[in-house]
């Protein structure tokens, strides 16, 4: 068997999926990263990673490396809104410092994680790297407009992990690259944008991980390149 990790693990998201990767027993171990290295349990392994730099995830590579290859990367982590930082209602609004902020979370830090763990990954056999990406990074469903940021970071991830998959091909010719859209979940990111209590399609962070983990366990080869919805 081999070894998961979550990147992005104290977050709501992250947290639900790493447990229930854990629960499939399908991985030896499931390393639960994050920056604050919260503590997970067996059998689950915490440990520290800071995705806006490079050699904190280098540094968690390595650390991880000594414990053999590893089957599936999931990147949790993602930025909308913070004290300083809202989602645009229009182009006036932009501010580049808020930009940069938002793409070295959601755009440079999955890339740098998976520079840092593909690596580590068998070149034959069955392995997967998935990075949460959203609905609203899609070019062509784009239709209401705003959230200039949030949207492009999304879109552009999507388009590094198109274009990883197809280098991996060359050289993990059994390995699926995809990212992941969860839905509206029930998280802190979600919370000030998110449709009242009790509605439809407003998922809580654990039905969100079954379906999650339920999408990466039907994928295939062919799926590689792809982003794919919480229903598949």
């Amino acid at each position: 068997m081999t070894n998961a990790v979550v990147v992005g693990a104290s977050g709501g998201i992250g947290r639900a999926v790493g447990r229930a990767i854990a629960d499939t027993d399908a991985y030896d171990t499931v390393f639960a990263l994050s920056r604050s290295g919260v503590s997970a349990p067996a059998p689950m392994r915490s440990a520290t990673i800071d995705i806006t730099d490079e050699a904190s995830v280098a540094a968690a590579a390595q650390a991880i490396e000594a414990a053999g290859p590893i089957g599936l990367v999931v990147v949790a982590s993602g930025i909308l809104h913070g004290p300083d930082l809202k989602p645009e209602k229009a182009i006036r609004a932009l501010d580049p410092a808020a930009m940069a902020a938002v793409f070295a979370v959601n755009t440079i830090g999955p890339a740098l994680v998976a520079k840092h763990f593909l690596p580590m990954m068998p070149r034959s056999g069955r392995s997967l790297f998935a990075a949460l990406s959203a609905g609203v990074g899609s070019i062509e469903d784009n239709r209401l407009g705003g959230w200039y940021t949030y949207r492009a970071s999304k879109a552009a991830l999507n388009q590094i992990l198109r274009t990883l998959a197809i280098e991996t091909a060359r050289t993990h010719p059994d390995a699926i690259i995809v990212g992941l859209h969860p839905g509206t979940v029930r998280t802190a990111l979600s919370h000030p944008f998110r449709p009242a209590e009790g509605t439809p399609g407003v998922f809580t962070p654990e039905e969100c991980a079954a379906h999650l983990v339920c999408v990466l366990d039907g994928l295939n080869t062919a799926d590689s390149g792809k982003v794919l919805a919480w229903d598949g």
